[in-house]
């Protein structure tokens, strides 16, 4: 109960939202649930960024590099899984870019001491280009992503046919890495000690605790969500990679971190939010309530963004040493 107490304009609107779903579920399933598919598929790859972004900035490392990381990630998971056959391969393959890049911004921030958000931007505009000159069309995965149904979770209304049927490794990752970093950052030693290394390094460093190593480990493992979140979009999202594919969703994460204050769980509710956002432009539009371009029905998720930002500002407050660099024996 005091939980519940302490969250209870969170835990309203879960319970308003829940409410209003099914209503709509009620009133018509088949959209209700197309819809709410829709959302989860397009939440994914912004649930596994917005991990990378909350783990960094709970460790004082503002990550500007997301999109980039996930670009590398989608680009070396496709054509590593395309040449090789396997798409296990090309997981293990996305994910170690997003290793890889999230080491580099690490040792850039941390022990270069660079700034935090130029390091983020060399680490986009390298993603980018690398991306381009070395794609080549006409390549395919081996075959489609596994998926499975969950026991008994399936079959409840609206939840079971969006969340627990014809799950697949990215779906799966995102949701236990959502509950996983959570309970870390909030229940286990390694979480106390990294928002100490966010709000107050000296004093974490007064009280022993090894500030830049912990930032270091922290930042290059987040990277390893990054990776997934790529190889989401080029092997399961779509089965093709496209320059530019990412298309932005680094920042979406960034937002979507704000929008959620830092914390796991809400940035989860956050992404399902803009997924959902752009769900009802794509229903309106298959409707034909509203006859415009689909190119400006995709913008409303970055519309969603701005709006966010605006609402936010001053509303919200990062961990207090977020962007700044640490040098032992400062105040």
């Amino acid at each position: 109960m005091s939980w519940i107490t302490k969250n209870k304009t969170t835990v309203g609107a879960f319970v308003g939202v829940m409410i209003a779903a099914y209503l709509f579920y009620f009133i018509s399933g088949v959209k209700a649930t197309s819809m709410f598919a829709y959302a989860w598929a397009y939440a994914i790859p912004l649930v596994l960024a917005a991990m990378v972004g909350v783990i960094g900035e709970r460790s004082g490392v503002v990550n500007i590099g997301i999109d980039g990381q996930m670009l590398v990630s989608a680009f070396g998971a496709f054509f590593a899984a395309a040449y090789s056959g396997s798409l296990l391969v090309g997981i293990l393959v996305g994910m170690g870019c997003g290793l890889i890049l999230g080491g580099f911004l690490a040792w850039t921030s941390v022990k270069w001491r660079m700034d935090q958000i130029i390091a983020g931007v060399v680490l986009n505009i390298v993603a980018t280009g690398i991306t381009s000159f070395y794609y080549k069309p006409g390549q395919q995965l081996p075959g489609l992503m596994p998926t499975w149904d969950v026991p008994i979770l399936s079959k409840i209304p609206l939840l079971g046919p969006v969340f627990f049927s014809g799950v697949g490794v990215f779906a799966t990752a995102a949701i236990l890495a959502t509950l996983a970093i959570h309970f870390a950052l909030f229940y286990t030693r390694w979480g106390l000690r990294t928002r100490s290394v966010g709000e107050y390094p000296s004093a974490a460093d007064t009280a022993g605790i090894n500030v830049e190593r912990l930032r270091l480990i922290n930042v290059t493992l987040a990277g390893i969500l990054a990776g997934m979140a790529g190889a989401y979009l080029s092997m399961d999202g779509s089965s093709s990679f496209e320059r530019g594919m990412t298309a932005g969703r680094g920042f979406l994460a960034l937002a979507i971190m704000i929008m959620g204050a830092w914390r796991p769980l809400r940035a989860g509710a956050a992404a399902l939010l803009f997924g959902f956002i752009s769900a009802i432009g794509n229903q309106l539009q298959a409707d034909k309530i509203i006859t415009v371009a689909p190119q400006l029905v995709g913008t409303l998720p970055y519309i969603m963004t701005l709006v966010v930002l605006a609402v936010a500002a001053g509303k919200v407050r990062a961990p207090g040493a977020v962007g700044q660099p640490f040098v032992k024996g400062d105040k």
